[in-house]
């Protein structure tokens, strides 16, 4: 089998494993504890924040160790909306993870917030001119993710910050999907706010990461023994944090010798050139054909199901999604292309192939095969 389905978990990398594993046997303490296992658990701790603080070049205050990406931009959006002595406003894209924009509905629905979202164009960027519309001086938060999760759209994070810090609001960027293609220090350094999901770069499930800048107070959402600063009670994961840090040093290192650099394009060319090469219209790209991220390529069939395509990808040994894997249960079209402008019958043809850095160049080429016989053999062609 070929794991093509990266962007709902990606697969725990040995680098991490080789170092979480002892913490999670003979290391076991509490890093709050006294004795010498609580030291060797509160050693490790602070190496991963250190380590963390590096990879996106701020401050070791500045890091919080979440139990994921969903934690990290509740307490972001919510914490910072609170804590700000400003309008009740918050701004999103209309295309944000469901962490994001569930934790704006709570805002409003029991805090008296607005929400405003940004319209997004066909290829899913966010309209700029829409956002200076909607961002103003009763803003207290933005929050736009820097690469879409079901289209692997790059978006223009410089530019809304810029909008964000002219208005006195405080900018977030959900970067899940950015953390194993994007340089997130670059990222990072446009930002106030920034989450991050250890399962999506092959560090543990259950582990992530918040940035928040110290010139920006922060409500906490949990409260307990007042770990990390207080702003993030309970008993601190090192495991967690280790894996997470460990996995930014090996995204880093891959994304800097360009390792699977041009895999997605290959993809693109190969699915689009062997299926409209036949017919015109078996496949539509789906996001930026020029920015986007190499690692989420996604595509719909105006002729076939997406169910269907993705029964008979798996009989053919590769395994993929028909988009987010976060919105349980749903046989809802997707929400994402549906705010692109697709129609629900072709927005449920979708079919998303993600995939690391650390795929075999083999295995992309065997996909692009099997996504070009099992189209065809669909269509009758």
């Amino acid at each position: 089998m070929i794991y093509m389905d990266a962007a709902s978990t990606a697969p725990p990398r040995q680098e991490v494993l080789d170092l979480v594993t002892p913490l999670l046997t003979s290391n076991f303490g509490n890093p709050a504890s006294l004795h010498e296992l609580g030291h060797q658990a509160k050693r490790a701790n602070d190496w991963a924040r250190t380590q963390v603080a590096a990879s996106l070049g701020v401050t070791e205050p500045e890091i919080y160790f979440t139990s994921g990406g969903t934690e990290a931009d509740n307490t972001a959006i919510i914490g910072a909306a609170l804590a700000a002595a400003r309008g009740k406003v918050v701004v999103t894209s209309s295309i944000e993870h469901p962490a994001v924009l569930e934790a704006c509905a709570y805002l409003v629905d029991f805090h008296g917030f607005e929400h405003r979202m940004i319209p997004v164009d066909a290829t899913g960027m966010v309209r700029l001119d829409e956002a200076a519309a909607l961002i103003d001086e009763q803003v207290a938060v933005v929050s736009v993710m820097a690469v879409n999760n079901e289209v692997g759209t790059i978006q223009p994070i410089a530019e809304i910050a810029q909008l964000a810090r002219s208005a006195g609001a405080l900018m977030h960027t959900d970067a899940v999907q950015a953390a194993g293609w994007l340089d997130l220090a670059q990222l990072a350094s446009q930002v106030d706010a920034l989450s991050l999901s250890g399962h999506k770069i092959g560090a543990l499930k259950g582990s992530g990461v918040l940035y928040f800048s110290k010139d920006h107070a922060l409500v906490p959402l949990l409260h307990g023994g007042g770990q990390q600063g207080g702003m993030r009670s309970g008993t601190e994961n090192p495991a967690a944090a280790v894996g997470i840090a460990r996995a930014l040093q090996v995204c880093a290192e891959q994304r800097l010798a360009g390792t699977g650099d041009g895999y997605g394009e290959y993809l693109i060319e190969r699915i689009s050139k062997g299926l409209n090469s036949k017919e015109e219209g078996l496949v539509q790209l789906t996001g930026h054909r020029a920015q986007r991220v190499g690692g989420i390529v996604s595509f719909v069939f105006p002729r076939t199901a997406g169910e269907t395509v993705l029964i008979e990808l798996e009989r053919r040994g590769v395994l993929c999604s028909s988009g987010s894997a976060c919105s349980a249960g749903s046989t809802d079209p997707s929400a994402v292309l549906t705010a692109m402008g697709y129609e629900a019958q072709l927005a449920h043809t979708a079919v998303r192939l993600s995939f690391t850095r650390g795929i075999k160049e083999n295995e992309i080429s065997q996909v692009a095969s099997a996504v070009v016989a099992t189209v065809k053999a669909l269509v009758g062609n």
